[in-house]
């Protein structure tokens, strides 16, 4: 999978980007499952070591020069490790449940957009080639996959809506991006 263009160190979002980004997401959270609860590590524990995996991995991607597919998707697997036993921490550790801990991630999330906005005037992906873009870039990433998370487990979990239930809903959402996408003129950003 190719980057945008010559200078952006994001691939072009494309089908084959979704698909991989589906398949990512799903290994990155069965790995934070599979070491917070199957190999009892805890939440907090397993917390503390994703976060340490994503920030080595965020550093190696900020500092390549140029778009690596290997190195871009394993970042994106740490975010969801990371973001799969953070949203488990906040709710079963913290106690604030999915749905706290969903506002309080939402909050950051558009407050990391914000402040992208607000310092670069864009949060366009094809601008994704500075440092200091690409770490705005992370930033929102993280935050977003964590989000991601808490929200579907508070579907699935709390809602008592299941995984196959709660991943229709986030299916059919998806297929409404898709149509705006495809069928009128929203920003593409």
């Amino acid at each position: 999978m190719q980057a945008d263009d010559g200078m952006s160190k994001v691939p072009a979002v494309t089908l084959a980007f979704w698909v991989i980004k589906v398949i990512a997401t799903t290994l990155g959270e069965t790995g934070g499952d599979a070491v917070s609860m199957t190999l009892n590590w805890g939440y907090a524990l397993s917390s503390a070591l994703f976060i340490a995996v994503f920030v080595v991995a965020v550093a190696a991607q900020i500092a390549a020069r140029r778009f690596h597919p290997f190195l871009y998707w394993s970042v994106i697997i740490a975010t969801t490790t990371a973001g799969t036993t953070m949203a488990d921490f906040a709710d079963r550790s913290l106690g604030i449940g999915y749905p706290g801990g969903s506002l309080i991630l939402f909050a950051c999330l558009l407050a990391s957009l914000g402040v992208w906005y607000r310092r670069t005037g864009s949060i366009a992906v094809d601008t994704v080639a500075s440092p200091r873009i690409e770490a705005f870039y992370w930033t929102a990433i993280l935050f977003s996959q964590t989000l991601g998370t808490a929200l579907g487990d508070w579907m699935a979990d709390s809602n008592g809506l299941g995984y196959e239930r709660g991943a229709l809903v986030f299916g059919a959402a998806l297929v409404l991006v898709a149509a705006v996408y495809l069928f009128t003129n929203i920003s593409r950003t």
